[in-house]
C-alpha cells in the first residue's frame, strides 16, 4: 500500500508535473508578455526548443551510457519512457527549456521560481522513477541551457528585459 503511494508520487513528479509547467508557461506568455512582443518571444522560444532538440540528438548519437536504470536493475519503470537509451532526458530538456524561455521572455521571478521548482521535481522524478540516470538529466538540462543561451544571448542572464 505505502509503496504504491510512493510510486504514484514519483509518477506525478516524473510525468504529471509537465502539464502544470506547460499551463503556467502558457499563462505567463499570454498575460505577462505585451501583445506586440508576444509573437517574437514565442517564436524565439520555439527556435530555442528546436536547437535544444538538435543538440540532444547530436549528444545521443555521440554518447550512450548503456541501458536505462530500471532495465539494469530488472524492475518495472515507474514513469513513461521511450524505447531508447535515454541520454539526454527529453522530459528534462522540455521542462527546463520552457522555464528558461519564460524567464527570458518575462523576467518574472515568482513565475520562474515556480517553474524552476517544478522542473527540478520533474528531473528528480525521472531519476527516482528509474528511467534516467543523473547524467541523462544533466544532459537534458545542459541542452536546454545552451539552446536558450544561444537564442537569447546575454539578455538571458540579466534580470531585465532588453529594450
Amino acid at each position: 500500500m505505502m509503496q504504491s503511494i510512493i510510486d504514484g508520487i514519483i509518477r506525478i513528479m516524473a510525468d504529471g508535473l509537465v502539464v502544470p509547467i506547460v499551463l503556467i508557461a502558457g499563462w505567463a506568455m499570454i498575460w505577462k508578455v505585451p501583445k506586440n512582443a508576444r509573437f517574437e518571444r514565442v517564436a524565439r522560444g520555439v527556435v530555442a526548443g528546436l536547437i535544444a532538440l538538435f543538440l540532444a540528438k547530436v549528444l545521443s548519437l555521440t554518447y550512450q551510457e548503456g541501458a536505462r536504470p530500471f532495465v539494469e536493475l530488472g524492475v518495472q519503470a515507474k514513469a513513461a519512457y521511450l524505447n531508447n537509451p535515454g541520454f539526454p532526458s527529453d522530459h528534462v530538456l522540455f521542462v527546463f527549456c520552457i522555464t528558461f524561455v519564460v524567464w527570458a521572455s518575462t523576467k518574472s521571478k515568482k513565475i520562474c521560481l515556480t517553474l524552476l521548482a517544478l522542473s527540478v521535481l520533474v528531473a528528480l522524478g525521472r531519476i527516482l522513477a528509474l528511467v534516467h540516470t543523473p547524467l541523462d538529466v544533466l544532459g537534458g538540462f545542459a541542452c536546454a541551457l545552451v539552446a536558450v543561451s544561444v537564442v537569447y544571448g546575454r539578455s538571458f542572464y540579466t534580470s531585465r528585459l532588453p529594450r
